[in-house]
């Protein structure tokens, strides 16, 4: 990134009356919300992150960029209204050129009848770009072109992201539409299953259907990058086979490390990679835990990272780290049946128990993850080469061979 980004102050929606015009919320402070945490450094080192930052283009491969009222329940109601806010001031403090925003589809506007879908995911993404077309520096990244302008001008490149492709229904112009609106990356399930193919969350596993098969080329033909990360093991490994394109695991980690579907088994992972794919890793609240770091914090994710880059090697790793500005931990209570947690993490397995935490130290919101991310690798003695390879280049290749 440019290491001073050029944001004027904007705040969400400010060219509306609020209470007026749309119910307000009181909202999460996007920076300091628990107590920050920056991984110490040496002067040397800290020059030399300095000197990446400044150099490198940064992507992450996965977040949410919606702003949650600072109490956590309300978030149901906030989510009704269809208004949620960016966090323009959290983005201007971190050091992401690229941010793939994963839109509240299949996290807050979840309905029993697909109809509904296809209808919210229109008003998240145009309620969205709406909020953006009134400020400048956010943009919207349509190409992998758009991410060097942001990082040259000082502002944040947005990818619209949506996790899951229920919504398409039977309709494979669907595809199409949303490309047209400006998505550019569309899962093929978000746990449960759909039309395309079986869910991480469902006990067996059938594969892509034929319709997905279908889906696919049309992703491969209209240009939208294919993530896996909510998928089956058996969807994930078919939708690999089929897609002429590399896809991406944007948000996972190592099932070897913790029993949870929520993660990849070896095959999975090692199968992406094969294919010229990128595998991100997250850290939302209790996923990726491991035998040797039992509570969630900045170690436990890095050990799946450096597991996943010892597997497959450093050209296929980066990062998609799924954070939130906001109580994440309680949005996970707030909608744990929805999103079948204790189901997808492994719950109750032997020698799976855990240390709840209230928020990941280091990794809590985007910000403070874009920090410790980096000054976690110089601390560790990665090369520059490699460590602009897993803040950025590695999901630059693949935006760019998907995209074309």
């Amino acid at each position: 990134m440019s290491l001073t980004k050029k944001y004027d102050g904007y705040t969400s929606f400010s060219y509306l009356v609020p209470g007026v015009d749309f119910r307000a919320f009181d909202l999460a402070d996007e920076l300091e919300r628990v107590p920050p945490f920056r991984l110490a450094l040496d002067a040397d080192q800290e020059e030399r992150v300095r000197s990446i930052v400044d150099r490198c283009l940064f992507v992450s491969m996965h977040e949410h960029l919606g702003v949650f009222p600072d109490r956590i329940e309300e978030t149901p109601e906030y989510a009704r209204h269809g208004r949620m806010a960016t966090a323009f001031r959290g983005l201007a403090a971190s050091y992401w050129d690229c941010v793939f925003d994963n839109l509240m589809d299949g996290i807050c506007r979840i309905h029993s009848h697909s109809g509904w879908q296809w209808d919210d995911v229109l008003h998240d993404l145009g309620m969205r770009l709406c909020d953006l077309a009134h400020q400048d520096f956010v943009i919207h990244c349509r190409r992998v072109d758009d991410v060097q302008r942001a990082h040259d001008e000082g502002k944040v490149a947005w990818v619209a992201t949506m996790e899951g492709a229920a919504m398409i229904e039977h309709d494979l112009d669907r595809i199409d539409l949303l490309h047209g609106f400006g998505l550019r990356s569309l899962g093929i399930t978000y746990s449960e299953s759909n039309a395309l193919g079986n869910g991480l969350k469902e006990d067996r596993d059938g594969g892509l259907t034929k319709f997905g098969k279908k889906a696919v080329e049309r992703m491969n033909k209209v240009g939208l990058l294919i993530d896996c990360s909510h998928c089956g093991d058996q969807t994930t490994l078919d939708t690999i086979e089929w897609s002429e394109k590399p896809i991406v695991l944007s948000h996972i980690g190592a099932r070897a490390l913790w029993d949870s579907s929520r993660l990849a088994p070896d095959d999975v992972l090692e199968a992406c990679a094969r294919k010229g794919g990128v595998i991100g890793v997250e850290c939302a609240p209790h996923t990726t835990l491991t035998r040797n770091n039992r509570r969630h914090n900045l170690e436990a994710f890095m050990e799946h990272f450096e597991y996943i880059v010892g597997l497959v090697g450093i050209d296929h790793v980066g990062f998609g780290p799924d954070t939130v500005y906001g109580d994440h931990v309680g949005l996970h209570r707030t909608y744990a049946s929805a999103l079948s947690l204790k189901e997808s993490r492994g719950d109750g397995k032997p020698d799976q128990h855990f240390e709840e935490v209230e928020y990941v130290e280091g990794l809590e919101n985007p910000t403070e993850g874009s920090h410790n991310l980096v000054r976690w690798l110089v601390k560790h003695g990665y090369s520059d080469e490699d460590i602009a390879k897993v803040m950025g280049g590695n999901a630059l290749r693949v935006m760019g061979q998907a995209w074309s």
